[in-house]
């Protein structure tokens, strides 16, 4: 045991081993020895920020064992709460060699919402300039990844909540912030909440076998399958995994982060690493539009894995998540 264990205000002859790992208490007054047992203290002798301990109590011929948590207090981190939409939301978005679909979705933004921040984290090959109120442009080294963008963006963020968006997307008359943060704000423990975007499954979820310690764990991706209705919300479910339209809380999904070894194509592997830290819902109604897709041969090249590609991206996933399997 890495503490001691003591009793507040007692007399010497009631309990032997005060202030050590092992305490022996006696009364022959069952009242008594229930008033004893209820000023036991247990003090950790070791630091760490954050570790357990297990106390042992035995009478006659019972055992019972408590769990102790050790943890380091932490000072809190705050966001400020707001006022309106521009001051409690950020939206973000990746861009790479597709300036004219980023302006169609900077004019669809405007069109609803003229004074919202905007994040763009840019890594095309030769970036052309991006301006306009309230909007940060930037400059990545080129062809850095997707989720290093991501990072970057998220990286910049100031307020509580921030909205992801594709940088071919489009606002629409029914494409309401507001209705995110609602349901934000009435569900604190609510980290992510995801929309619908047209033409894409909305939500997935994630089946999940650890394995054994020598070949490791199984992980399957499953779409249009939920946990349950979220409570209070039933046109609302719980799930692991939603579209690349979300309202996140920035604490919450920067303890997580995006991971940079992924540079081409990505979006299920963020929710893998954030399984069983993130609270994730999706509500179809809140929808967004897509553009059409222009092929455009430059950005194919980059875009699409090869199979060289998919094979290390495959053999990274076994290592970091300690996979024998996975089904995306």
């Amino acid at each position: 045991m890495s503490g001691v264990l003591s009793v507040e205000d007692v007399q010497d002859e009631q309990v032997e081993g005060q202030g050590q790992s092992e305490l022996i208490i006696s009364s022959s007054n069952l009242t008594q020895l229930n008033d004893l047992l209820s000023r036991v203290s247990y003090t950790s002798t070791v630091y760490h920020i954050k570790t357990s301990d297990l106390v042992i109590f035995s009478f006659e011929d019972h055992l019972a064992m408590f769990p102790i948590t050790i943890k380091r207090q932490s000072v809190p981190v705050l966001f400020d709460p707001g006022n309106d939409i521009n001051s409690q939301v950020t939206i973000i978005t990746k861009t790479f060699l597709r300036y004219e679909e980023l302006n169609i979705l900077l004019n669809s933004i405007r069109k609803f919402y003229p004074k919202i921040k905007i994040l763009i984290a840019d890594d095309s090959i030769q970036p052309r300039t991006v301006s306009g109120d309230n909007i940060e442009h930037y400059i990545m080294p080129p062809a850095k990844g997707w989720f290093a963008g991501r990072n970057l963006a998220l990286s910049q963020v100031e307020t509580k909540y921030f909205l992801w968006v594709d940088d071919d997307f489009v606002f629409l008359k029914d494409t309401r912030i507001e209705s995110f943060v609602e349901i934000m704000e009435a569900v604190p423990e609510l980290d992510i909440l995801g929309g619908s975007v047209i033409g894409d499954p909305p939500y997935f979820i994630l089946e999940y076998d650890e394995g054994d310690e020598e070949e490791g764990g199984c992980l399957s991706r499953i779409y249009n399958q939920f946990h349950q209705p979220l409570p209070g919300f039933d046109d609302c479910v719980l799930v692991d995994g939603v579209v690349n339209y979300f309202l996140a809380r920035t604490d919450a999904v920067r303890r997580v982060g995006f991971d940079p070894f992924l540079k081409r194509v990505a979006h299920s592997e963020f929710f893998m690493d954030g399984l069983g830290q993130l609270l994730v819902a999706s509500c179809e109604r809140f929808t967004i539009g897509h553009q059409g897709h222009r092929f455009e041969k430059k950005y194919s090249h980059y875009r699409t894995q090869t199979d060289a590609d998919k094979r290390k991206k495959l053999s990274h996933h076994f290592f970091k998540n300690y996979l024998k399997y996975v089904k995306f």
